[in-house]
């Protein structure tokens, strides 16, 4: 799935919803739009996508501006964080929006989110990954839970833990931009002095589960 046209503006769309996990939504956010900082041509840009004008996040910061959440299913890629999922599955105006497509999206939860994409009937038999508070939630919808922080099949993903969106926004670069521009973003965002084995980490994990092992570009 990686952009190759000079021309292409590629849009990631990251969900977020009232009581939303403030790690999952802003890091693959920062992530993914310091790509810029690499490749100025194709144009990634990643947006907010809620379902109202003001949202809290789960320590009560107020969050306005975001895109409508209608605007995921213009999204090259969407990310579905984590934070108040119990409400938001249970909402069925937000969850009716959310229409999204892996025949022509990325998508991909983390933590869970995974019980949105379990609740769009996205997942079919695919495991997820999740965290350690919402898995029995998760494994409640017959979905089987891994013990690892990233997982994916074919352009659907997901993540656990809160410090797992690197995974999840080097997974969508590298399928829409290629290893390359992955790599480099994710080494301007690493740990000092840690950036090689950092890196080496997370880039052999998402490697591993791209479509055919895709050799580095």
């Amino acid at each position: 799935m990686t952009v190759n046209s000079a021309s292409a503006t590629i849009k990631v769309a990251v969900v977020a919803y009232d009581g939303f996990n403030e790690l999952d939504v802003f890091a693959n956010f920062h992530i993914l739009n310091r790509a810029s900082r690499v490749v100025t041509s194709p144009m990634l840009t990643a947006e907010l996508a809620c379902a109202s004008g003001t949202l809290h996040t789960m320590y009560g910061v107020q969050l306005n501006g975001c895109q409508p959440l209608s605007s995921v299913t213009m999204a090259d890629a969407v990310i579905i964080g984590s934070g108040g999922t119990l409400s938001a599955i249970e909402d069925a105006s937000f969850m009716s929006e959310l229409r999204l497509d892996p025949t022509r999206q990325l998508v991909a939860s983390q933590c869970s989110g995974a019980l949105i994409l379990a609740k769009l009937g996205l997942l079919r038999d695919q495991p997820v990954c999740t965290d350690t508070k919402y898995r029995p939630h998760v494994e409640a919808t017959g979905t089987k839970v891994l013990d690892q922080p990233f997982f994916a099949n074919g352009s659907v993903a997901s993540a656990g833990g809160c410090l797992a969106a690197a995974y999840l926004s080097t997974w969508v670069l590298w399928r829409l931009l290629g290893s390359r521009v992955a790599e480099q973003t994710l080494t301007s965002v690493a740990p000092v002095g840690l950036e090689s084995q950092y890196v080496t980490e997370v880039m052999a994990m998402v490697e591993r589960h791209l479509p055919g092992h895709t050799a580095r570009q």
